[in-house]
């Protein structure tokens, strides 16, 4: 499903991949966020994913235009789930609306691990 976002010029279309990305980049940004995680079905467990697969982790749902985006991510060891998750709401939800023009009505964040930071 995409979004469409409305200007004077006309309307353009936004495809959910896009969003998709561009969420995951913004948060793996974020203080404390190791980096987007894939769970597999099979067997349950959490996998890092690289930078060219940050979409993985993320799924974009659009219901009249309004966005919601659930986050799979590792933490950082020793920080607080509650402070990384807020600046990720905050930092995510700003960005995208900046940049898709579409309002993100939720974000769910769920961590599926957490990694020991050199």
């Amino acid at each position: 499903m995409n979004g469409t976002m409305f200007t004077h010029l006309g309307e353009i279309e936004v495809d959910s991949a896009v969003l998709k990305k561009y969420a995951g980049s913004s948060a793996v940004e974020c203080f404390g966020v190791v980096g987007m995680a894939s769970v597999s079905v099979k067997d349950g467990l959490a996998k890092l994913l690289r930078r060219e697969s940050l979409s993985h982790g993320v799924n974009v749902i659009i219901r009249d235009n309004k966005l919601t985006i659930d986050l799979h991510i590792i933490v950082s060891y020793g920080v607080s789930i509650s402070a990384v998750a807020q600046n990720l709401i905050e930092n995510v939800k700003y960005k995208i609306e900046e940049f898709a023009g579409m309002e993100v009505e939720k974000i769910n964040i769920f961590v599926e691990g957490v990694r020991v930071i050199d």
